[in-house]
């Protein structure tokens, strides 16, 4: 492995080595310097002609002072167990088969955890080790992801846990006392039985879409929507509920470009940003759709495959924080303290990226709140 010798600070003088092989770093014009991850290679005597900047960074230990030394003393690590790695995995003397370690967490020097494997270069099969290959990763973004996980899971528990025990305590005491309630009283108890159900159902769904979102499965199932009726559905639905008319102010600009999009995503969206607009919002919810530019980088509007459809849902409420405006499409973020899981903005960026689109945020020019997606339009490529 030649990456690191001739490029490395504090290796002048020596030996020049072989041409790169292609698709080697240096083969490509990379130094080892320019990688993300911490590089060190050993040669065929275990001592460490390569340490790059995230190396040393990572180690806190300066490339200088790593430089001509064992591999074991320049970057000593230990198991969380506290046994030598170095000693146990005996890389030069080890099993002649064994090609590398997987990467797994170990303890720098001073007990700070980092993400380390191995590869073991060898001249020909089970011949000696001729390089010694050692990345190194910082934790901090794995702790991240680990306690977005654990704050997912405290969110969904502390949410189940209301409408199931609802579920429990009415259905135990209509089966317990059956005949002593009217039936005026078993209906109210079924239909919240009924309500509670319904909420459990959108959650699980709810952690459904954010597993697709992040694996990147979140299948987009496209074909001709009219999002002007789709608005006009969901104003509706809340008219019949008890919200006056006049609360709502819809806006759609003629002609509408053809969108090609999945109906029951677009929904969903719809559904919870008007649902944002009635519970967080105040006054009038105006909902303008229009024709727009494409949402897509390096195109431009003018054809029905370079235009979009914009959709902006708007309040009159004290609308968000300006230092919340960055973090209202991530997980858990709330809005006020009514309710939800915070969840469904991180659901509904997910879904318009999905679609090819973007969404932001801002402020509206009564004050509150405004938030507008556009999706860009045309027929599927596999329709044409």
């Amino acid at each position: 492995m030649s990456v690191g010798t001739s490029s490395t600070p504090g290796t002048r003088g020596a030996r020049r080595p072989p041409a790169p092989r292609h698709g080697e770093p240096a083969a490509l014009g990379v130094d080892p310097d320019d990688l993300p991850d911490g590089l060190v290679v050993a040669d065929e005597h275990g001592r460490v002609i390569c340490f790059n900047t995230a190396a040393a960074r990572i180690t806190a230990v300066p490339a200088e002072d790593a430089l001509g030394r064992p591999l074991e003393k320049a970057l000593p690590l230990e198991d969380l167990e506290g046994r030598r790695w170095w000693q146990l995995t005996d890389p030069y003397g080890g099993l002649a088969i064994r090609v590398g370690q997987p990467e797994r967490n170990l303890l720098l020097h001073g007990g700070r955890e980092v993400l380390v494997s191995a590869k073991y270069v060898r001249t020909r099969p089970t011949g000696p080790v001729h390089r010694v290959v050692v990345t190194l990763r910082d934790t901090e973004a794995r702790r991240r992801t680990e306690r977005s996980h654990a704050e997912l899971i405290a969110t969904v528990a502390h949410e189940l846990r209301s409408p199931l025990t609802s579920v429990k305590g009415f259905t135990a005491t209509l089966l317990a006392k059956w005949e002593r309630f009217t039936d005026d009283q078993k209906r109210l108890m079924l239909e919240t039985v009924d309500a509670d159900a319904d909420r459990v159902t959108r959650l699980i769904a709810e952690l459904l879409d954010i597993s697709r979102i992040d694996s990147g499965r979140l299948e987009v199932r496209r074909q001709i929507v009219d999002i002007g009726a789709a608005v006009g559905r969901h104003v509706q639905a809340y008219v019949s509920a008890g919200q006056p008319a006049d609360r709502f102010l819809v806006r759609i600009e003629q002609p509408l470009p053809e969108l090609w999009a999945d109906p029951d995503k677009i929904d969903q969206v719809l559904s919870n940003l008007i649902e944002n607009a009635v519970r967080h919002g105040e006054g009038t919810v105006t909902i303008d759709v229009m024709p727009a530019p494409s949402p897509r980088e390096g195109e431009t509007a003018g054809t029905i495959e370079n235009t979009a459809t914009s959709v902006t849902v708007r309040d009159e409420g004290p609308g968000i924080p300006e230092e919340s405006m960055n973090r209202v499409f991530t997980r858990f973020w709330r809005g006020s303290r009514r309710g939800g899981t915070g969840l469904g903005l991180y659901i509904v960026k997910g879904i318009v990226e999905a679609h090819g689109g973007t969404i932001t945020v801002g402020r509206a020019p009564g004050g509150g709140a405004e938030i507008r997606f556009t999706l860009p339009v045309g027929t599927p490529a596999h329709l044409l």
